[in-house]
């Protein structure tokens, strides 16, 4: 029964991190490129890319080894650092 439960939350932490990094990737489809040119953050595909890798892997294999690991990196980035950057520019979502 321990084992089960320890299970289970490990599956709901992986969960929330797949959500977070899929959260990264569609806020960074939705903001303008030149926002990121502006902010002097790399490129709007070069995220696309990183946080595309990200969520897939973390799909396929989860989010629970070195590569996965690696993505959740690379999306806690995105999230605290280019994000805002990003948005104090002006970037808004494109609808």
């Amino acid at each position: 029964p321990v084992v089960n439960a320890f299970n289970d939350v490990l599956g709901l932490i992986g969960l929330a991190l797949l959500v977070m990094q899929a959260f990264a990737f569609v806020d960074a489809a939705l903001r303008p490129a030149s926002a990121y040119v502006a902010a002097e953050k790399w490129a709007k595909q070069a995220w696309m890319i990183v946080l595309g890798l990200a969520c897939a892997v973390s799909l396929v294999i989860g989010v629970m080894n070195i590569i996965g690991l690696i993505g959740l990196v690379a999306s806690i980035v995105y999230i605290v650092d280019v994000r805002p950057a990003v948005r104090a520019i002006g970037g808004r979502r494109q609808y």
